[in-house]
């Protein structure tokens, strides 16, 4: 596969939360682990990716907490609509060569 291609695959990996339990993290990880040393594009869309979807994890946990509120189910309902807007907007721009940064993200790996 080309350099591209496994840019889309890391940024489409994100989904993978809602069929394996943390597999937002955990897949995303693999992928850039695998081929970021051979492939500059992977390396700096990989590096995008997870710091997305770990504080992504951080900003559904704090959700399920105020579920208990009652405030948590819309803003838990807005986080998994922005989360799919987000990765298929960094997937279109991954396909035209661009790095997109996505908001909302802490930058726990630089």
């Amino acid at each position: 596969m080309q350099e591209k291609q496994w840019a889309l695959i890391c940024h489409l990996s994100g989904l993978c939360g809602y069929f394996i339990p943390f597999g937002n993290l955990i897949v995303p990880i693999i992928i850039w682990s695998m081929k970021k040393d051979e492939m500059p594009m992977v390396d700096a869309h990989g590096k995008e990716v997870i710091n997305f979807q770990i504080s992504f994890t951080i900003w559904v946990t704090i959700a399920i907490v105020f579920v208990f509120i009652l405030i948590g189910i819309p803003i838990l309902i807005a986080l998994i609509i922005l989360q799919v807007i987000f990765i298929i907007i960094a997937t279109i721009k991954a396909d035209s060569g661009e790095l997109y940064h996505y908001p909302l993200t802490i930058r726990f790996i630089k």
